[in-house]
């Protein structure tokens, strides 16, 4: 071994010691390991300029300086002194540990077993001698801390690594050395793995729920009954669908409830009237058969959609006809029904009164070829099917003939007043929709008229009335009282919900055709039955969410529906984050592939995901906080004019903005507000350049910041948790910590020395491409 004892060799340093196994502190064991095998004179200095991956100067006697280690290793054993063979050999040895050795090092996620069987094998090969060369010494810097902290009976499994790494540290040199290493780095923390025994969070912030428990009105409290339109079971939901009521519905019962608010959300699937026998017959099946089968398909869809019903149920059961004939009854001997024969459609090949169903013909109002008996598809107006121009029998095509038939009716004439009573305090006291009051008073404003409630069909809840036995009531006499059926199905004190109307807040949520339905037919049901109601206090109404450039229709199979969202492959978490902020709210919107995929890119992924992950992995570094949230100095965050008390008022300005609107069911809103904190968080934390070097230089403001954001993740976990339920839920295991309510302001839940858990990343990069595959695979564009 040459000496060099000559020489004159600075080492500069930086002043924040490496973490021990990083490439600095590796490349410092290389540089101390070539200086003392070789006796070279050197002198160790510090510069709190010096930063980068190798964080380390070594300067010669003429001012030339070597950065990179194995060039250092090099310059000190002088290779360009060496014969040819020599420095041959040399020379494929060190290439083998850059080009090798190196690329196991730098892949963090790879089984430190892999990194030392590829060095047992090399020097099973004989090609590492046990003397003090510079690719020895290259090689056991590399793997030094890797290898020395195993335990014996793990390292008996190297058995020519641990021969020759004992060989190595028993040289004097390299014990000289390690002394000096372990004096200019600091170890590196020990992971500990995250446990209920090591969590530290405030218990009042924890949101609790048991999903086996019923829920049952709590007397004194807040207690919110949230009902989604029942879909109708004769097809697949389409994503209009799905925004329109259920999705809706669902954010606003899983806010409420974040908020600690008692809280009951039901719906079911509508299976009685003329769409069930139209679709029964289309596809030669019962219509009990059809209900069960798309009653499942509908239940799969939402389960998969996250939606967190307390119970979906269904309107063909022996509750729902029980009910309905009982308020019947009621609205029948309070003097609240009329007896009248109106004309109607009579197919005479079929034999059969049509229903409205069964009739297809012009639209009287807006001239669409295509219009329902019962409602034009693209005008939305409600008709009588004799108003239809052309009309054809959906079931043979042939041209019906107008025929008499009796017929029961709800007088709204009569109940108006008491309607109109309702409907005032219902608005002032509920803040509806802006759309909902504009179309219930528009009903208001042209007078109410009895409405026709029974309807010449076989599948439906039989009207329990002599001379009525061949009748069944109009489904959308019935269908608001599934509601309540559904309830009863659920609990047996169904009516602690439904006729207790100073203890419970009923809230609706449906597309703009239901409205007159649920804010005039229903509760002048209720009225006209004498009994105390559960009556609407908020209606949240949307309008039509279109397809690229066609309208969803689901009678017609136009659009992306519920199982084509899911084969995509694309988490329903992003599915209801576009869907909600694409909330047709005031006015109808559009779905686009290309719009889908940028929110997710640029949104998701660019703002909330990657504040969220930079955090996170930035405190699970075992080179940083090793999991571990640390204490901030008190003077940071108490001191009123700190950035980060400032940054408190503001992240409380943000909450407080976000509760008021989804207090007022402004759900787009709330969504905004909720995106809005996240992209603050990550402002703050780019101002103040949360990186390796704040961490080094100014440790003290790191662990402000750290402790500020990760307890602001623990908030966005929450206010999101409405709107990507699996995302929050993803948050709070990866913060080791439980699930949370939502806060009036913003509190530091998450204490000094709690361990997190892993990170890893919420979203993934969707490639633009995919819109177009997407686009022609589901449909697209509508002629």
């Amino acid at each position: 071994m040459s000496t060099n004892s000559a020489r004159n060799i600075s080492l500069v340093l930086s002043s924040a010691k490496p973490v021990t196994g990083t490439s600095a502190a590796i490349g410092i064991l290389k540089t101390l390991l070539a200086l003392k095998a070789t006796n070279t004179s050197y002198n160790v200095t510090t510069d709190m300029k010096i930063v980068g991956k190798f964080p380390f100067k070594v300067f010669t006697s003429n001012e030339n300086y070597f950065i990179e280690p194995n060039a250092i290793i090099r310059f000190i054993f002088e290779f360009g002194s060496l014969d040819i063979d020599a420095r041959l050999e040399q020379e494929i040895n060190l290439e083998w540990e850059e080009k090798i050795l190196s690329v196991f090092l730098e892949d963090k996620d790879l089984e430190i077993s892999k990194l030392l069987s590829a060095v047992e094998s090399h020097i099973s090969l004989g090609h590492f001698k046990k003397d003090v060369t510079a690719y020895n010494i290259a090689v056991f810097a590399s793997i030094y801390n890797s290898f020395y902290s195993l335990e014996d009976q793990e390292k008996a499994l190297y058995p020519s690594l641990l021969s020759w790494f004992e060989a190595l540290l028993s040289n004097e040199a390299f014990s000289q050395a390690l002394e000096i290493y372990n004096d200019l780095t600091k170890m590196r923390l020990i992971r500990q793995n995250p446990t209920f025994a090591n969590r530290k969070v405030v218990s009042s912030a924890e949101f609790k729920r048991d999903i086996n428990e019923k829920v049952k009105v709590k007397t004194g409290e807040n207690n919110v009954l949230i009902t989604s339109a029942l879909p109708y079971v004769n097809n697949i939901p389409h994503l209009g669908n799905i925004i329109g009521s259920v999705l809706s519905a669902d954010v606003y019962a899983r806010y409420s409830r974040t908020r600690g608010t008692n809280t009951l959300f039901v719906c079911g699937t509508d299976e009685y009237g003329t769409a069930t026998e139209t679709k029964a017959l289309e596809e030669k099946i019962s219509c009990q058969e059809l209900c069960d089968k798309y009653h499942k398909i509908h239940s799969e869809v939402y389960k998969w959609f996250n939606i967190s019903f307390d119970h979906f149920g269904r309107t063909t059961t022996p509750k729902q006809t029980t009910i309905t004939q009982d308020m019947f009854m009621k609205c029948y001997n309070n003097g609240y029904t009329l007896t009248e024969s109106v004309q109607q459609l009579f197919c005479d090949e079929c034999d059969r009164f049509l229903a409205d169903r069964f009739v297809e013909g012009t639209c009287p109002k807006c001239g669409y070829d295509d219009c329902r008996g019962d409602q034009c598809d693209k005008c939305g107006q409600l008709i009588n099917a004799i108003e239809l121009i052309t009309p054809r029998c959906k079931l043979d095509g042939n041209t019906p003939v107008v025929k008499t038939s009796t017929h029961l009716f709800l007088n709204l004439t009569k109940i108006q007043p008491e309607c109109e009573k309702f409907v005032l305090k219902s608005y002032n006291d509920g803040k509806w929709s802006s759309n909902g009051l504009t179309i219930t008073n528009s009903w208001l404003k042209e007078g109410l008229k009895p409405r026709c409630i029974t309807r010449d069909l076989k599948w439906g809840v039989p009207v329990p009335l002599k001379d009525f036995e061949n009748k069944v009531f109009y489904v959308w006499f019935d269908a608001c009282i599934g509601y309540i059926s559904i309830t009863a199905n659920y609990t047996d004190e169904w009516e602690s919900w439904w006729k207790n109307p100073d203890n419970v807040k009923l809230y609706q949520f449906m597309g703009k055709d239901n409205v007159p339905f649920h804010t005039v037919v229903f509760p002048s049901t209720q009225i006209a039955t004498g009994d105390p109601s559960t009556m609407l206090h908020h209606i949240s109404t949307t309008e039509y969410l279109n397809y690229e450039s066609g309208k969803f229709s689901k009678s017609r199979g136009v659009g992306v529906f519920g199982n084509s969202a899911k084969d995509t492959g694309v988490s329903s978490d992003v599915w209801r984050y576009y869907l909600l902020s694409n909330r047709p709210e005031s006015s109808d919107t559009q779905f686009t592939w290309d719009e889908f995929i940028a929110r997710n890119n640029n949104e998701l992924l660019a703002n909330f995901g990657n504040f969220c992950n930079r955090v996170l992995k930035f405190t699970d570094a075992t080179s940083k906080y090793a999991g571990v949230i640390p204490t901030p100095p008190e003077n940071l965050l108490n001191d009123p004019n700190s950035i980060y008390s400032t940054f408190i008022v503001e992240v409380n300005q943000y909450l407080s903005e976000y509760n008021s609107y989804m207090d007022s069911v402004s759900l787009k809103a709330g969504l905004r507000a909720a995106m809005a904190l996240a992209s603050h968080g990550n402002r703050f934390i780019q101002s103040l350049k949360l990186d390796n070097a704040m961490f080094l230089y100014n440790k003290p403001e790191c662990d402000a910041l750290i402790y500020v954001s990760l307890n602001l993740i623990y908030l966005l976990s929450a206010v999101f948790s409405p709107f990507m339920p699996s995302s929050s839920s993803s948050i709070c295991e990866q913060l080791n910590a439980p699930n949370r309510l939502i806060p009036d302001t913003f509190t530091l839940d998450l204490l000094p020395g709690h361990i997190i858990g892993s990170p890893k990343h919420l979203f993934t990069m969707i490639d633009e491409s995919m819109a177009d595959v997407w686009r022609r695979t589901y449909g697209g564009s509508q002629q």
